[in-house]
């Protein structure tokens, strides 16, 4: 599975959303940008994306709520150790109120890599965030190794956030 993002205003988006009426898309909006997923297994409408690899998924991702990408740069080396932190993770995040979907992305032309997830709204994601749950999610892990843990960073990583525009229901 693939995961192609374009950024762009959110009328041209949703023009090419439309477009394609039996792709999986969903149109996010952001501060002063919008952005088009289309997850597929095959190739993407998309004329220059952004094309990551679907490394791991929980539920479905929904045009609805509240989405949050964390970009994280990782070195050549790191990537192995990288992927294998996340794979192995607590899974903790999926029985939070409010939590709808998740997917750790590895990029395919580019060293940062997206684990997004898609909350019912910000509320839930900041609950998550002052969690106990979260905490022990994110602490550092013991090395027992006696080895010095080495940086798979190659820069520091950062937090985008989006929300999905609900569709007007149809008024009978």
């Amino acid at each position: 599975m693939y995961i192609y993002l374009t950024s762009g205003t959110g009328d041209f988006l949703e023009q090419v959303k439309n477009k394609y009426p039996n792709e999986h898309m969903i149109l996010i909006h952001g501060d002063g940008n919008s952005v088009l997923i289309h997850e597929t297994e095959g190739k993407t409408v998309f004329a220059t994306p952004r094309k990551f690899e679907v490394l791991d998924s929980v539920n479905d991702l929904e045009e609805r709520g509240f989405f949050v990408f964390n970009n994280i740069p990782v070195t050549d080396e790191g990537r192995p150790v990288f992927e294998h932190r996340f794979l192995e993770r607590s899974r903790a995040i999926e029985e939070e109120p409010g939590f709808v979907a998740f997917r750790l992305l590895r990029p395919i032309k580019s060293d940062t890599y997206i684990v997004m997830t898609q909350w019912n709204g910000p509320h839930s994601f900041e609950a998550w965030k002052s969690s106990k749950a979260f905490e022990n999610a994110h602490a550092k892990k013991d090395d027992s190794t006696g080895v010095r843990q080495q940086n798979i960073f190659s820069a520091a990583s950062y937090v985008t956030t989006y929300s999905a525009i609900p569709k007007e229901e149809d008024s009978q």
